[in-house]
């Protein structure tokens, strides 16, 4: 359940990542599932995927899940998990309501009709979670093989709001943000070059928040090795109408080209760290 695109001609040692794009769902799932139709768009990274289509013809491989979050989260790690998610999983019950398997929904709500089957769990991860994770392990160990350096973009989008930390206002948030977990994951030149990107194009940057960079982020984000991540979330009202979750053709056509363009960018910075 997912889509590899390796790059057509020269290639550059950047990955991109689109784990949260898709809102299908296998028939087995979703007897599992309360939420709505539009609670599951809601939640996806609506045309992520669409953003980033152009980095294979810029020489990085895109790798695309192809099953919405609410069957699996492939930005968490496996044992993000609880009893109200999972019937015998470690009783740190209420401690992961959007772990590996959400139970609830972005809004709170409840997403399970009831904890999964420790056998169903096992499944899940087997069919949707490893496969997806061993291919990005393998492309990224092979890039690390032909250069001294390698760059997994993890690519999100995020509501344009958040709710305030006192009361019930929402306040706007960036338009983009890089999360690095404390500008760990990734080489500081690097992550200045997504960051000076994004403001040349006149967008606000802010690091970390409120997104610091997920399960994905930290695991590949190993720069003493040569492995560097950066999780880049795009504010959702940039390109698409959220009420709706319609996509604005304007929008899209201009983030989809400054995507391309960080992915150039990306490569340039690495090609020169040789």
């Amino acid at each position: 359940m997912f889509r590899l695109t390796r790059p057509r001609g020269r290639s550059i040692p950047v990955l991109v990542e689109v784990p949260h794009a898709s809102v299908a769902l296998p028939d087995e799932v979703r007897p599992t599932l309360l939420v709505s139709a539009e609670a599951i768009r809601r939640d996806a990274d609506s045309y992520v995927d669409e953003l980033y289509r152009d980095a294979p013809a810029q020489g990085a491989a895109l790798l695309t899940a192809c099953a919405s979050r609410y069957v699996v989260d492939l930005n968490r790690d496996e044992a993000d998990v609880d009893a109200w998610a999972v019937r015998g999983a470690d009783d740190r019950v209420g401690e992961h309501p959007r772990g590996v398997i959400w139970r609830e929904t972005g809004e709170g709500r409840a997403a399970l009709r009831s904890p999964l089957a420790r056998e169903e769990f096992e499944a899940r991860l087997a069919r949707y979670y490893r496969p997806y994770h061993q291919c990005l392990a393998h492309e990224l160990a092979a890039l690390r093989a032909r250069h001294a350096h390698v760059l997994l973009v993890a690519a999100h989008s995020m509501p344009s709001t958040a709710r305030a930390a006192r009361g019930d206002k929402r306040v706007r948030l960036a338009d983009v943000v890089p999360g690095t977990r404390g500008f760990t994951t990734a080489d500081r030149a690097l992550i200045d070059v997504v960051d000076l990107y994004f403001r040349a194009a006149g967008l606000s940057v802010r690091h970390d928040e409120p997104y610091r960079g997920g399960a994905t982020t930290a695991r590949w984000g190993r720069p003493s090795e040569g492995f560097h991540a950066i999780q880049v979330e795009l504010n959702r009202a940039l390109y698409m109408d959220e009420a709706t979750g319609d996509p604005r053709p304007d929008g899209v056509a201009w983030i989809t080209s400054l995507c391309a363009g960080l992915v150039v960018r990306l490569g340039e910075a690495l090609a020169a760290r040789r």
